[in-house]
């Protein structure tokens, strides 16, 4: 990811800028503000703004008024039984704001997250970058034979190589037949000045979801968690999971204690249903159980033992 000299001189602007406030602030998190993160080849994630800490999720569980003399031992104990039994309202009390650059069709998986305030870039307005996002050589997979939404092995070779060109020339060429409709250079200006040029909000129907876009996303703590246990997860496609990866550490700068209960409890827990946890009890008490007997399906069976670090 490259930055012009007027986006850095922008993002050194704001870093740059003091102001005094009675509000809580995080150090770790001020360190990392407006600072873009690279990600994919020409994306990025950067925080905007924030508003409250661990303390504040603890406040809106107690419903105090300040800290008190509470040792941050029992924050900890309190904020790791909120994640543990579900009680999430508290941790709607804090809110995070980011400016993201992705593919267009990363953008279209994430909006399906409807728990946040988004505003994207407009290619009615604007004349988007010409910028593409274009695989990694080990990211060229092929369709997973067991999984309708995963990869298989790896493409090598000439496979390989072709597919990487096709991709980067469809890209180009319906990226020059959107300027060429245009008739608008990247610039602003216009390249034939003797005729019109399509209307912006026509002409962007011609490029290809490997294009990128930008947004401002804003959400609050919790669906911030709902949304990192669906996509820093590894069975969450490549492209989306290192934007959730990325925002993680973030999150580790901002609430160190939420983002430790948060690694236990659902990135490293595993959640058993009733029939599940029946099986793991008997295991427990020394019965020999096959998938036959669990009252399982194969892939319940599967990925129970695969939780519990067994041979399926």
């Amino acid at each position: 990811m490259e930055l012009t000299p007027e986006q850095q001189a922008e993002i050194d602007d704001a870093r740059a800028a003091r102001a005094e406030t009675r509000r809580v602030t995080v150090p770790g998190l001020e360190e990392l503000l407006y600072t873009p993160v690279p990600v994919l080849d020409h994306g990025f994630v950067r925080v905007i703004d924030y508003m409250g800490d661990d303390a504040a999720v603890v406040q809106a569980a107690r419903v105090s008024y300040g800290k008190g003399t509470r040792q941050v031992s029992t924050d900890r104990g309190l904020i790791r039984y909120l994640l543990r039994h579900r009680h999430t309202t508290p941790f709607e009390m804090c809110e995070i704001k980011y400016h993201v650059k992705m593919p267009i069709f990363v953008a279209r998986q994430w909006i399906r997250h409807r728990t946040a305030n988004v505003n994207e870039y407009s290619a009615r307005y604007s004349v988007l970058d010409r910028e593409f996002y274009i695989p990694a050589p080990d990211q060229l997979a092929t369709q997973s034979r067991s999984n309708r939404q995963g990869r298989g092995a790896v493409l090598e070779g000439e496979e390989a190589a072709r597919v990487l060109d096709l991709l980067k020339s469809d890209a180009q060429q319906t990226y020059d037949h959107y300027i060429e409709m245009l008739n608008e250079s990247e610039d602003g200006e216009a390249i034939d000045e003797g005729r019109d040029g399509l209307a912006r909000e026509l002409a962007r129907m011609n490029l290809t979801l490997n294009t990128y876009t930008q947004w401002y996303w804003k959400t609050d703590l919790h669906n911030l968690l709902h949304f990192l246990s669906l996509r820093a997860d590894a069975h969450a496609q490549y492209e989306i999971r290192v934007y959730a990866e990325a925002m993680l550490d973030g999150l580790k700068a901002w609430c160190p204690i939420t983002h430790e209960a948060f690694m236990d409890y659902r990135v490293g827990g595993a959640h058993l249903s009733a029939a599940g946890l029946d099986v793991v009890k008997r295991l427990l008490a020394g019965e020999d159980v096959d998938r036959e007997t669990s009252g399982l399906s194969p892939r319940e069976w599967r990925e129970l033992m695969e939780s519990l670090g067994r041979e399926a």
